[in-house]
Parts: C-alpha cells; structure tokens; sequence
C-alpha cells in the first residue's frame, strides 16, 4: 500500500532486447514495471535497429509500469540508452536513418581517420559512425538513442546529455565539441530538466501530462546509479549481453589508449570505466541458464579456457580490432564448455579491473554487480571467488532504476549519491572463497600468456596482472601448451 500523496519517479531503459520502465518511490519501493521486445539486425560488424521502434516499445513498457500506480503523483522520468548508438534526424527531431547499435563497427575507417587527427576514439564510437552516416544517407542532425524519445515525450527536439554525448567526441572537461563537420546537437549535464510530457505524448504512453523530462546518461552510468556505486572507490560491474565496468573518482583515470573513459557525473566529479566485448551474448542462446550452471559446478577449473567475446573486435582492457573468441583446450562436454564460458568471463573481468590498478583507478570502495547475468546466484559466486573480493547484489539490478534516481535528482536537487543509496537496496553480499580464488589463478595466469602473446594484451599489462597472483610474468605458458580454436558468436540472453 502506498500514500495516494506519495511521489514516486519513472525510468526508462532503452536496452539492446527490450525497453523497459520502472516506476520507484524514493525509498526505493518498485510500484510498477513493464516491458516492451526491441529487434535488431546483424551482419558481420555491422548492427542496426528500426528507431521508430523505440516509441513503440516505450509505450507499451510505461502503460504496464503505470496500470498500477493508484493516484500516485509522478515527480519526473528520464531516460538511458546504449552508449554510442547514434542515428540521423530531421529539423523536427523524425528519423532518416537506421539507428547504428553500441557495437556496430563498420566505420573503421573513420575512426582510424579521427585517430589520426588526434581523437581518442574506438571504432564502435558514434563520432565515426556519424560520419559514416553522412556519408552514407546525406546531412542530418547526429542524435543518439535516447534523445529520439524525449523528444516525443516533450514535442519538440531537445538537447543531449554530456553522458550520452562522451563517445560522439564532446569533451566533457572544455565542455566542446570537436571541430568535425556534423551537424551536433546542443549539450547538457545530465539531470537538466528538458521539459514536460505533452498532451500527445500523454495520451501515447499514458504518463501524466506535465510530467517533468530530465536528461538521463548512457546505461552503464544508469546501472552504476542503480547499484548506489557513486563514492570514491566503489565500482558496479554490469554483466549482460558484454561486460562494462564503471567506477566512481574524484578526476578523470588517464589511459594513453583511450580504453578507459570519463563519463562526468552531475555534480561534477568523474565515473570512469570501459566495456569490454565479452560477455553472457557468448552463451548458448538455446539452453537451459540454470540446468547448465548446476551442471558447470563440477568443472572448476574447467578443462578449457575460454575468452568469450560476443562479436568481432575487443574495447576494454585492451584495443583489439581483430580479436577472435578462442577456445583453448578441448571441454569434456557442453557443461565443461558452459563452465568454460562463465569462467572465461570472470577472468576478463579480473583482467579488467588488473587493468584499472594498473591506470591509478580508486578500487578500494565496494564492487556491485548488476545485468542480467546478475539473476545467476552461482555466476555470481564464481565471479566473487575469481576475482577474490566481496561482491554486493542489489535487490532492482535495473539501469530504469538509476534514471528514476536521476529523475528525482533532476527535479529535487537532492545530491545523486544521497539519493542512490536511499533508493538502491542491496539484497546480498557474497564474500570470496580464498581456496577457489586460488585454484582459479593458474588458468587466469594462462589466459594473460594466451593474449599476450597474441599481441593484443601489452606486456605491462600482463605484469600487473601476474603480480596480483605473486607469480612470475609468464607463469602460465598456455601458449605452448594449448591450441587456439574460435568459438562461434553467440546471441544475448
């Protein structure tokens, strides 16, 4: 039951599968949710969705979350999408492209360009991807992902957030973008109230008209909100379809690679991170999570040694356009393989948080897991013996969660982090089984030699993670004593 004078706040999630809604108080009690399937196309290094897609699916996500609200007041929405999904608009803010994914990576080529130029890019960023857009379908306005939909909310074209705005190139320390020629769009600090839900927007989705709109951030920043991991020190490991890391600091972690980035937080302070290309995209899409996780507990270590990566191409701990999924060792059966796969995740992420001690990166708040791989309590626990530290679960895992934060944020002034740890609630601590942690260091060790010696992981790199094993540099030599085999992609779950 809830007070008919109670406030609750409304996020948004534009994911990879699905859009999804969540209306919180702020105490963190969830009061309705819904959900709306979102397709997409692949081939090869190329990945697109239909925007208008996007309106339709929210729609439907946020009449599902409000059917239940009982005259509740709702104090504010905003809105995340996948960060460095870009497209081309119109005056008017309609679509006159497809809608180039997070992870599309056909603009190599410009991306190489700008690198030249001195830009610090990948190639899945959305500043190539929007010159190839230009190229391709003639000028528009570069738009990113979320902007398409609270620009419907409010009825007009509205600005972008800086969140949203760090992969198309906008520098958030000069606050400029870079001297490209795009038509861009105006930038504001996540938070900045955008303005209200129209009447046709009202009668569309059925929030309230005068609803307040607020700019939101990408969704790895809207999971680390929802994972309360906004202090110095803490990080949120969102592990989904790939795995993206993001951690609180004071100032920016400086990576000469560029692998590591700086998203800014609305108060100011910095939230660096990255996201790696492996991820749970890599499992079998057609079996049975937890049969196979029950079934992969007899095989630790497993027989093989795996680096799942879920396409083409690595972004986080290493630059690696060329990078293969490879299978090292021969598993016993589909369960060895299964284990394999989770075990190979976790070591990726162990090496990417080698990595972040490696830049100066804060690591000594708490770590928090959160994605959909986050419903499997013995990934969970697998993950926590491999890296070897305590591991917090909140009870909402959802980026909708962070932007009903932000929302109350953007509308109240209350300071994010205050606000975070009020309406995030943990559900479980998991502590590090030490002996695990140990029987997994070899095959961890092993992986290290593997990439190194495809030349993929620097050799500073590797040492650092040796050291946080007190082993030697080269102490697992996998790379005489495996063949190297690549595992077909596998589609998100």
């Amino acid at each position: 039951m809830t007070d008919e004078n109670e406030t609750a706040w409304l996020g948004i999630d534009l994911g990879t599968q699905s859009v999804r809604a969540l209306l919180v108080t702020a105490a963190g009690t969830v009061l309705g949710r819904g959900s709306a399937p979102l397709g997409g196309r692949r081939e090869g290094v190329r990945h697109e969705q239909d925007p208008g897609e996007w309106w339709e699916a929210v729609r439907t996500a946020t009449r599902s979350a409000l059917l239940t609200r009982s005259g509740v007041r709702i104090g504010g929405l905003a809105v995340c999408g996948t960060s460095g999904t870009v497209l081309l608009t119109d005056p008017r803010g309609r679509p006159t492209s497809p809608a180039l994914m997070y992870d599309d990576a056909r603009a190599a080529t410009e991306a190489a360009r700008l690198r030249e130029s001195g830009l610090a890019v990948q190639d899945t960023w959305a500043l190539p991807k929007a010159l190839w857009l230009v190229a391709a379908h003639g000028s528009g306005r570069v738009t990113h992902q979320p902007d398409t939909v609270t620009a419907r909310l409010v009825g007009r074209p509205v600005p972008t957030d800086s969140s949203h705005a760090l992969k198309t190139g906008y520098d958030l320390q000069r606050d400029a973008w870079p001297d490209v020629a795009l038509d861009l769009p105006e930038v504001v600090r996540p938070g900045t109230r955008l303005g209200e839900v129209c009447p046709a927007a009202a009668e569309a989705t059925g929030i309230p008209a005068g609803t307040p709109v607020v700019a939101g951030m990408t969704d790895g920043c809207a999971a680390q909100i929802a994972a309360g991991a906004l202090r110095p020190g803490s990080w949120n490991s969102v592990l989904g379809t790939t795995l993206v890391l993001k951690g609180a600091a004071p100032e920016p972690v400086r990576d000469p690679t560029g692998v590591v980035y700086n998203h800014r937080a609305p108060d100011g302070t910095w939230l660096p991170g990255g996201a790696s290309s492996v991820g749970a995209g890599a499992l079998p899409a057609d079996a049975d999570p937890t049969a196979m996780d029950e079934r992969a507990a007899a095989f630790e270590p497993s027989g093989a040694i795996a680096y799942p990566l879920v396409s083409r191409g690595e972004r986080f701990p290493f630059r690696a356009p060329d990078a293969t999924a490879f299978l090292l060792g021969t598993p016993a059966d589909d369960a060895d393989h299964w284990a394999a796969l989770l075990q190979g995740v976790a070591f990726a992420e162990r090496l990417c948080l080698d990595y972040l001690h490696h830049l100066g990166a804060p690591l000594d708040g708490p770590l928090t897991f959160t994605g959909g791989a986050a419903r499997s309590a013995y990934w969970n626990q697998l993950r926590t013996d491999i890296l070897g530290r305590p591991a917090r679960i909140p009870e909402q895992p959802e980026p909708a969660l962070g932007m009903a934060a932000l929302a109350a944020h953007g509308v109240t002034g209350e300071p994010l982090p205050d606000l975070a740890e009020r309406m995030v609630r943990i559900r479980t601590t998991l502590d590090p089984n030490l002996k695990r942690t140990t029987l997994f260091a070899d095959p961890y060790a092993r992986l290290v030699d593997e990439l190194t010696e495809r030349g993929w992981l620097p050799t500073p790199v590797a040492a650092q993670a040796y050291s946080g094993l007190n082993l030697p540099r080269g102490a697992g030599n996998c790379a005489t004593s495996h063949n190297g085999a690549a595992l077909d992609d596998g589609t998100s779950s």
